[in-house]
Formats: structure tokens, sequence, C-alpha cells
């Protein structure tokens, strides 16, 4: 069993904490969480030692979990290496790219197993559309949330849109060829809605668009690929595939959906379906994951790496974002 402390006490890390004793393979030592009144709260509500430094609690645990603040992220994740902990670490990785870089160095020379928490490649919807070979050549991707406080240490980008990001670059192994981005501030003070358009080398397109300030939550994602179109929906955790067969010069189609574009060319036969979605909760599952990986001696599910590279295109929308802003003040 692996002894396990959560670093935050936060909304989030309250989930964690809730779901890290469920899975029998961990053993939840406590937390830490630096507001002592919270910290008070939380260990009464779940029943576990709150400890009052996260050195104290690195010295009896075999993991930990980071659900501090994103600006924390690097601290902490340089304590538990330096302590010889593994961790698992919530998105996104740091708070800037040279601190990411850095993590990036250190884990890969530590012997130690971290994953980063970029939860939507858990989805249901993400996990039940693997099945029909996710090849995107465009991509529309809208990710739109009611505003809310907390998250607002770091721009949209990064709160909301590296989900997208992150399932972008799982999906499309290409490098980027040209990005180009806007966004605004609209409540915070810093970027609350942008939209980016990313180009890959392989010729596949993918416009994301995030925003904080929405009327309703919209988390939608549409693949149009060779002879298929995708749809996923992460927030009602549903998936919609039309396929697209050739058919033959006398090949009778088995169903009405049939485009004939005339000319000679050949007559095409839609199919439809919906696949079925698996019940798995997204946190409970990718934290399952970060256990096996430490017990089996395997790779993470999403490595420091994938994470690191989420934040390099992140920073790309991000430098875009402002060169726009900064051109459009000037006239």
């Amino acid at each position: 069993m692996i002894k396990i402390g959560v670093l935050g006490a936060g909304h989030l890390g309250k989930i964690h904490i809730k779901l890290l004793k469920e899975i029998s393979d961990f053993q939840l030592v406590g937390f830490y969480d630096a507001d002592d009144a919270n910290a008070e709260k939380v260990a009464l509500e779940f029943g576990i030692p709150a400890f009052e430094s996260i050195d104290a609690l690195l010295e009896v645990v075999d993991a930990v979990d980071i659900v501090t603040p994103t600006i924390s992220h690097f601290d902490c994740a340089l304590k538990a290496i330096q302590a010889g902990k593994h961790f698992f670490i919530e998105k996104p990785l740091t708070n800037t790219i040279e601190e990411g870089a850095t993590l990036l160095k250190l884990v890969e020379s530590s012997g130690l197993k971290a994953q980063v928490g970029h939860v939507e490649r858990f989805n249901p919807a993400f996990i039940a559309a693997q099945p029909f070979g996710l090849s995107p050549m465009f991509v529309e991707a809208h990710r739109l949330a009611e505003f809310k406080p907390r998250g607002t240490d770091v721009s949209v980008v990064l709160d909301l849109m590296i989900h997208d990001i992150d399932i972008l670059l799982s999906m499309v192994k290409s490098p980027v060829y040209q990005v180009s981005a806007s966004g605004v501030a609209v409540i915070s003070d810093t970027i609350d809605i942008a939209n980016a358009r990313i180009e890959f080398e392989n010729g596949c397109v993918a416009n994301l668009t995030a925003s904080r300030v929405s009327l309703k939550t919209e988390r939608k994602m549409r693949i149009f690929q060779k002879n298929a179109y995708i749809t996923m929906d992460f927030h009602k955790k549903e998936v919609n595939v039309i396929k697209i067969k050739e058919l033959q010069p006398d090949e009778i189609p088995s169903s009405f959906l049939v485009i004939d574009p005339g000319e000679g060319k050949p007559r095409k036969e839609l199919f439809y379906s919906a696949p079925p979605i698996p019940e798995i909760n997204s946190i409970k599952r990718e934290l399952e994951l970060f256990a096996n990986a430490i017990q089996s001696n395997q790779d993470t599910a999403v490595s420091v790496k994938d994470g690191y590279d989420s934040m390099v295109l992140a920073k790309m929308i991000l430098d875009k974002i402002d060169e726009l802003t900064q051109r459009s003040l000037k006239q």
C-alpha cells in the first residue's frame, strides 16, 4: 500500500482527499494546507490529520498529491523530488515555462514517478471515442464556463483551454507549425476569454475557444478526419460518430444515408453511432493509474513531458495574444 499525503485542501483538494480514501492502493496519511482555519475544518470533515508543514508530511509518506494553487506547484514538486517522493501534480504543471523545463529535467534524472492531472484524458467521452482511431485533420473545441473567482490566478488559457491543448497534443503526433490567437481580460486581471488557431506540420488545423465568462457550461470537441466525423461532449459525457464508406459501383447500401456526388464519382454511405459511455470517475481513475505506475514501475498515464508540452503550446498562444494586444495599443 502506498502512503500518500495531499498538499492543498481547497475545493479540488477536498475532492482528491475523498477519492484517495476510496482507493485501496493508497493509505491517506494526512494533508497540508497553508490556511490553518481551513485545515482544521478539513481535518474534522474527513477524519485525517493536518500536518504543520510540507516537510513534516513528506517525512512519513511515499508520495504526495499536489493540489495547491499553480503558483506554488514548482516549489511543492521540488520539495517532493528532494525528499525522494513520487508525486501527482494538478495542471498546469507549473506557473512558468522555465519552472516546467527545470522540473522536467529533475524528474527525468530522479527515477521517481510523476503524473500531471490532465483529467480530461480520462473523461468517459474521450475514452469511448478511442476505438474509432482518433486521427484528426480538423478540430473545433469550445470550453465555456460561468465565472468563478477560483482559478483566476492564471489566464483562461492555462485554466481551461489547456485541457483541450492536452487532448489535442495526445491525438496529433506532429510538430506545431504556426499559432495565431486573440484574447481579452473581462472580469479578472488575466485573460478570461481566448481563441487560438493551431496549425500542425501534418496539415491538421485546430480552433480552440475557452471562456470563463459565459452564461452556460459547454465542453465540446468536434473532430473531422478521413472518412469520419466525431463529436465529444466532455460535459454531458456523450459521443456521436458518423463514419463514411465509399460504395462500389454495384454495391447495395445497407442504409438510406447515402450521398451521391454525381459526375461519375463514387457514392458514399454514412453510418451513425453513439457508443456506450463507461461509468468512470475521471479524477479517481487518474489517481488509480498513478498508484499502478508506482506499484508496477511503469510510465505514468500523463507524464511531466506531456504536461510541459501543453504548457509550451499554451505559452505560444499567450505570446500571440500579447503581440496582438500590444499591436492594438499602438494604433
